[in-house]
């Protein structure tokens, strides 16, 4: 486990918090060519360490799952999230069904049960959140990286934790 890896509940929680109420995420996907990200909104279900996304098969990152499944999603708010995972392609009509909504309608011009629709199902491994809330713990913490110290213990903005 990486130097400052934290694993407790309190830390999972506050993961879940800091993403509830974002909508959109950055989903990053690796290519031959290199990382791609693109906005994808997470999927309104309780978070218990997955994540899940619609979209529709013909696409790009669906080829770029099945090549490596490894991939990151960046929450971005008033704190911010970065979540390490793997992705798996899910085809679960009834998921779908439960899923679905008329925005989805509107925007993949389809409905759920069109086959070119999918799940991608981020099975999560590590989450890397700074919390902005304190602007004196922010502002210390910026100033310490611009001269050249790290910041230490309870003084430094972001934690990594282990959400297994």
């Amino acid at each position: 486990m990486a130097n400052g890896t934290v694993v407790n509940q309190e830390a999972v929680e506050t993961v879940k918090e800091i993403i509830k109420d974002i909508e959109t995420a950055m989903f990053s996907t690796i290519s031959e060519g290199g990382i791609n990200a693109r906005p994808m909104q997470t999927q309104d279900i309780e978070f218990d360490g997955d994540l899940w996304f619609l979209t529709k098969r013909d696409t790009s990152k669906y080829e770029e799952i099945l090549a490596n499944p490894n991939v990151n999603v960046a929450y971005v708010g008033k704190s911010y999230v970065s979540i390490r995972g793997k992705a798996e392609v899910v085809d679960d009509l009834e998921k779908k069904k439960a899923l679905w909504n008329a925005a989805y309608e509107k925007f993949l011009q389809t409905s759920y049960d069109d086959p070119n629709i999918i799940l991608i199902k981020v099975d999560t491994d590590t989450a890397e959140y700074w919390e902005t809330g304190n602007k004196t713990k922010t502002v210390k913490a910026f100033f310490k990286k611009m001269v050249g110290q790290e910041p230490k213990g309870d003084s430094d903005i972001n934690k990594t934790v282990d959400l297994h």
